[in-house]
C-alpha cells in the first residue's frame, strides 16, 4: 500500500473536470468579466480519458470517492456519461461540487446517472452581495436548483467561503436557510490562492470569527473530528449541524488523503505545490504510474498549507 511517514494515502480522488465557469466569484478569478462564460482551453481530456486514468488510480489505490469540480463541472457537457463511468469502475461514491446554476435542469440525470451527494457553492442568500461575489444575477435559479435537487431525493450540503466584508452578514441567514431545508452547511476559511495568494489577509474570516457570529443568536458544542475530514462540526441548541472548513487556521494536512487531477492529466498530492505530475500518457503503465504516486505524496505538506499561485478554477479547491 502507498503511503509516507505519516501513514497518508490517497483515498479521494478530486476531479476537475473543465477550468471553464459561468460564475466569477472573487476567491476564485480576478479575471475581466464578460457576459459569457469562460470556456476551458483546447486539449483537455476526454471523457474516456478520464475514465482510463480513474480506473488506473483506483487499481492502484484502492479509492472510496471521486469528486467532480471544476471550474463549473456542469459545463462538461458528457458528465452524465462519466459518471456512469465511473460507477462502473465500482467507485461507490461518486460526489459533486457545484454552484447549481444548472442544476435544476440536469438533477434528475445525475441522479440517474449514480451520483451520490452534491456540494452546492452558495456564498450569498442576499442578492446584492450574491452579485458583488459573483458578478452574476442568477440567485433565483441556483436556488431553485437546490430545492429541486432535494425534492427528488439528491442529497445536498451548502459550502461557504466567509469574507471579511463581503457576506460575513450572511453566515446566520444561510445557518437558517439549511436548516429550514435540513441539510449540512459548511463554511470555509478563504483560501491563499491564484490572485489571493499574497492578499488573502483583506478578506480573511478566521474560524474564531465564524464561531462568534453564530454565538450571536446559538448555543452549539463541538463534535469530534473524523479523520482525514477537512471540516470541524458543532452542533447547536436547535440540533442543526454546521462545519467549518478552517485551511488556515486549523490546518488538516496531517491526515489529508487527497489526490486531485486537473483537466490535462496531471496529478497533484497537495495544493501547495503548483507542478503538476502528468500521467496521462502513462496511466495504464503500473511501474510509471505508482512512482508519479509516490512523487506526488511526498508533495503534501507535513502540517500546513502553503499557499499556491494556481487559480482555484483550474484545480476546484
Amino acid at each position: 500500500m502507498l503511503n509516507d511517514k505519516y501513514g497518508r494515502t490517497f483515498k479521494t480522488l478530486r476531479v476537475s473536470l473543465t477550468n471553464a465557469c459561468n460564475l466569477f466569484c472573487n476567491y476564485c478569478t480576478n479575471q475581466p468579466v464578460t457576459e459569457k462564460t469562460v470556456y476551458p482551453e483546447s486539449n483537455i481530456l476526454t471523457t474516456k480519458e478520464y475514465i482510463k486514468i480513474i480506473k488506473s488510480l483506483h487499481h492502484k489505490l484502492n479509492l472510496e470517492t471521486v469528486r467532480l469540480t471544476g471550474g463549473e463541472p456542469l459545463l462538461y457537457k458528457d458528465i452524465v456519461n462519466l459518471i456512469e463511468g465511473i460507477r462502473e469502475i465500482g467507485i461507490k461514491k461518486v460526489k459533486l461540487t457545484t454552484n447549481a446554476v444548472f442544476l435544476k435542469e440536469k438533477a434528475v440525470s445525475l441522479k440517474n446517472a449514480g451520483i451520490t451527494n452534491i456540494n452546492v457553492s452558495l456564498d450569498s442568500i442576499d442578492p446584492e452581495s450574491f452579485f458583488i461575489i459573483s458578478k452574476r444575477r442568477n440567485l433565483k435559479k441556483i436556488l431553485e436548483g437546490i430545492d429541486h435537487a432535494l425534492a427528488i431525493g439528491l442529497p445536498v450540503k451548502l459550502n461557504t467561503v466567509v469574507m471579511k466584508g463581503m457576506n460575513a452578514d450572511q453566515i446566520l441567514p444561510l445557518l437558517d436557510f439549511a436548516r429550514e431545508r435540513r441539510i449540512s452547511i459548511r463554511f470555509l476559511e478563504v483560501m491563499k490562492m491564484g490572485h489571493l495568494h499574497n492578499s488573502y489577509k483583506e478578506i480573511y474570516f478566521s474560524q474564531k470569527e465564524i464561531l462568534e457570529k453564530i454565538a450571536e443568536r446559538h448555543q452549539f458544542i463541538p463534535m469530534d473530528r473524523e479523520h482525514s475530514a477537512t471540516a470541524t462540526y458543532w452542533i447547536t441548541d436547535k440540533k442543526q449541524v454546521f462545519g467549518i472548513i478552517a485551511n488556515e487556521s486549523h490546518p488538516f494536512c496531517r491526515d489529508c488523503n487527497r489526490l486531485r487531477l486537473d483537466s490535462y492529466g496531471n496529478i497533484y498530492g497537495c495544493l501547495s505545490n503548483d507542478d503538476g505530475i502528468s500521467i496521462k500518457d502513462h496511466s495504464d503503465d503500473s511501474l510509471k504510474l505508482e512512482y508519479s504516486l509516490k512523487q506526488a505524496l511526498s508533495q503534501k505538506q507535513e502540517v500546513q498549507f502553503a499557499g499556491s499561485v494556481m487559480s482555484m478554477r483550474y484545480i476546484g479547491g
